[in-house]
């Protein structure tokens, strides 16, 4: 089993920046691919960065070029640094792993607040 602890997150201005980080424990070795998704109230859960099976990388595009997603495979880590945040962006953010089998694992979330 993987196990996902996350951290950061908060209150900020617009225009400031947030960096989550996402550690993940256990059968790392199952993990195909790692991401950060969030929700805002009334909406549907969505992707907003991740690295796909081929290592490639995605972004939704309303983060695009403010937004990056970075790993250190030696602590087995997986950040989201967010950068010139907009009210838009607030939501709870969810780290998630897919495994190889296609099994979801998703971590407890945590809130983003963007507001002056």
């Amino acid at each position: 089993q993987v196990q996902l602890v996350e951290s950061g997150g908060g209150l900020v201005q617009p225009g400031g920046s947030l960096r989550l980080s996402c550690a993940a424990s256990g059968s790392i070795s199952n993990i195909n691919a790692r991401g950060w998704y969030r929700q805002a109230p009334g909406k549907e859960r969505e992707l907003v960065a991740a690295f796909t099976s081929g290592r490639s990388v995605t972004y939704v595009d309303s983060v695009k070029g403010r937004f990056t997603i970075s790993r250190d495979n030696a602590k087995n880590t997986v950040d989201l640094q967010m950068n010139s945040l907009k009210p838009e962006d607030t939501a709870v953010y969810y780290c998630h792993v897919r495994l190889f089998w296609g099994s979801d694992i998703w971590g407890q979330g945590t809130q983003v607040t963007v507001s002056s």
